[in-house]
């Protein structure tokens, strides 16, 4: 018979039981892994393990932190979407505000119609809904349309001397601008005239 691969005429048989039969006492390691890895070999084994499992959870975080940011994007757009759909409801009701408005400057808002009115704008209101734009305000281009423009002794800045429509506004958000009539300093006027002149 020729030798074998192993360098024996015999078999070998390795014995990778966890328990020895002889003694029935637990093996730490089994008898053939100590003979088959050298460890050079078993450095170069744990060395590349760890590489992996360095990549492996390098990937975990990457794909967390992009759900993560995934998840942040869907929430902050599903609340625009939402603010964005209240607010196109809201504008199509300020018609409905400004009748009720007229209609109790006029005294003609009462019985249940006034009810119907005071539930209407608290609905509204609980919606995030609020009217600005009062008599005497400094005047604000970003907040106010002024509709009429003229001069007077008894302002000191811009201002709002009347109020022509009441402006709307969610949150910061600016639905329609109050639109107002607005009165200048009357020495605004001659400065800038003497300047022309000049």
């Amino acid at each position: 018979m020729p030798p074998r691969d192993n360098g024996h005429d015999e078999p070998v048989i390795r014995d990778n039981r966890k328990i020895d039969p002889e003694t029935g006492q637990v093996r730490d390691t089994p008898v053939a892994d100590e003979a088959a890895q050298p460890p050079a070999a078993e450095a170069l084994a744990n060395g590349e393990l760890e590489a992996q499992l360095a990549e492996r959870t390098a990937d975990l975080q990457r794909l967390q932190a992009e759900y993560v940011n995934y998840r942040r994007r869907v929430e902050r757009d599903r609340a625009a979407v939402r603010e964005q759909a209240v607010a196109g409801a809201l504008v199509e009701l300020l018609p409905v505000l400004d009748d009720i408005g007229r209609a109790r400057d006029h005294g003609e808002l009462t019985g249940g119609f006034a009810k119907v009115a005071e539930s209407l704008e608290s609905a509204l209101t609980k919606l995030g809904l609020s009217a600005f734009g009062q008599k005497g305000e400094p005047f604000d281009p970003t907040v106010h349309e002024a509709l009429m423009h003229s001069y007077s002794s008894d302002v000191t800045e811009p201002t709002a001397i009347e109020v022509l429509q009441p402006g709307y506004r969610m949150g910061d958000r600016v639905l329609r601008p109050a639109r107002v009539a607005v009165a200048e300093p009357e020495d605004a006027t001659p400065a800038s005239n003497d300047d022309d002149e000049n």
